[in-house]
């Protein structure tokens, strides 16, 4: 009975440990593909419908929010 808990408690810790991993690798994976495909498509497509004027202050809002996250760490 005690073997079954003590193993019992380190294959949750384990787990615990791969399901963070797993939420921050998800979390990292959609800044990634956010930054690099979903932000430049809307700014293409602001540029291309005539909406300049939206997509200039976008694109340097998000270029001083990158430099203040950059400076940051």
């Amino acid at each position: 009975m005690l073997l079954t808990i003590i193993m019992l408690i380190c294959m949750i810790g384990i787990f615990g440990k791969l399901l963070g991993f797993a939420i921050k690798m998800a979390w990292g994976l959609t800044k990634i593909l956010f930054s690099f495909i979903f932000l430049p498509f809307v700014l293409l497509v602001c540029i291309f419908t005539g909406l300049f004027y939206i997509a200039v202050p976008v694109l340097a809002l998000v270029g001083l929010f990158t430099l203040i996250c950059a400076v940051a760490d």
